[in-house]
């Protein structure tokens, strides 16, 4: 472990650099949903595919009804019936009026539809007492989409709006990036699973749930593997089953310069993983590289909760947004106007946890609690990070800081 700080933006274009998206292959749609679209996709039909009714109504030619009013209806013989689905009247005479529900083709010879509301109903004849304009109540073929039309273009996170689109013009499945699968190590022998007893010495394992659902979060398919202990076989053991499934290993714990940081001393000999510090506070100690095989990656983050989920917010979702051929790989800043005075320390960039609210009509936001790396109880009310860079060491209050929302999807 190196003792020369590297600046948060170095240590990620270190994990970016190394990492490819996953290859894209054709996925069914409900399974592409959140995914990035790995192609541009063009329409093959028009939307709609046939004139249709917008209205239940009748079927008409405008020059026959043009005169229709309250004190002058016009009468017409009605000479069939369309439903949706169920065409049987391709055409019509001059002077007939077709019954017609909403979305039901329009036979040739109808260049308008009469509501209901405009008329009495009739079944054999119709009375229609006020006039469509011409076209009226008629959906034109290829009004929505024309066939040949753009509708998703490479790198479109695919939500619901799209996948109904491509669902509408025939699709069945859309080449697309799969999820990321990422294995999530705690590494600890104070550590136990939730819902057992503790002991004096020993703490509840949140990290790995913490950094679990942050990876699901993301759209990624999270592992989280057990608790490992302060042992560097047990950790290799553990690290070595889990390779076969994963396209991202997250460890936390373990990295520091404690006598029983058992990922930096199990993985340093092998070579292909750095160690050392980010200029950054919480989230200092950090590590990068690869294991196995088929070289995967891994991203060693520090084991206090706060600096885990810092760390991850920095280095690990801008990783799997790479694998998922997603971007921007960073969250987006906004500015803020600061509340509360903010003490920073000198060369390193601060990530204090922060409450974003609106004072008089403008951007704030309010630094929450005390900003000790275990301190998850404040991360938990916490909706953003205030950005305080290296040669800052102090805010006051009332000046505009660079802030990053933590709930708002990009």
């Amino acid at each position: 472990m190196t003792d020369e700080l590297v600046s948060v933006e170095d240590h990620r274009e270190r994990i970016l650099s190394a990492i490819e998206p996953l290859p894209a292959f054709d996925q069914p749609l409900m399974e592409a949903f959140g995914l990035a679209a790995a192609e541009d996709v063009h329409a093959s039909v028009d939307l709609p595919g046939f004139d249709n009714s917008a209205m239940d109504g009748y079927a008409v030619a405008h020059a026959d009804v043009a005169s229709a009013g309250d004190e002058s209806p016009v009468h017409l013989p009605v000479v069939g019936e369309i439903g949706a689905g169920q065409q049987s009247l391709l055409a019509m005479s001059p002077g007939t009026a077709v019954k017609i529900m909403t979305g039901a083709p329009v036979p040739a010879g109808a260049d308008s539809v009469v509501p209901y509301e405009w008329t009495d109903r009739g079944v054999a004849n119709v009375v229609i007492s006020r006039a469509p304009e011409l076209g009226q109540h008629i959906r034109p073929r290829g009004q929505d989409v024309g066939e040949g039309d753009l509708l998703v273009h490479t790198g479109t996170v695919l939500g619901a709006r799209q996948i109904g689109l491509l669902a509408a013009v025939g699709r069945s499945s859309v080449r697309s990036r799969p999820r990321p699968r990422v294995v999530v190590i705690s590494t600890g022998s104070e550590l136990r699973e939730p819902g057992s007893s503790l002991g004096r010495d020993s703490i509840y394992d949140g990290n790995s749930f913490l950094l679990a659902a942050a990876a699901r979060q993301a759209g990624a398919i999270a592992y989280r593997v057990g608790i490992v202990p302060d042992d560097p076989r047990a950790f290799l053991n553990a690290l070595n089953d889990q390779l076969v499934r994963a396209d991202l290993v997250v460890t936390s714990g373990g990295v520091s310069m404690g006598d029983y940081d058992v990922v930096k001393e199990a993985l340093s000999p092998l070579g292909t993983v750095w160690f050392g510090g980010v200029a950054m506070q919480p989230g200092k100690p950090q590590g990068f590289g690869t294991i196995g095989e088929d070289a995967v990656p891994i991203v060693t983050l520090p084991g206090n909760p706060v600096s885990s989920y810092i760390s991850f917010e920095q280095f690990v979702l801008p990783a799997l947004r790479r694998l998922m051929g997603r971007t921007p790989y960073i969250r987006p800043e906004v500015d803020a106007l600061l509340t509360q005075g903010l003490r920073s320390p000198e060369g390193r960039r601060q990530f204090a946890r922060g409450r974003l609210t609106v004072v008089d009509g403008r951007l704030a936001v309010t630094p929450v609690g005390a900003q000790g790396s275990h301190l998850i109880g404040d991360l938990a009310e916490s909706d953003a990070l205030v950005v305080v860079p290296e040669s800052v060491t102090w805010v006051e209050a009332g000046e505009t800081v660079t802030v990053l929302p933590l709930d708002e999807e990009f």
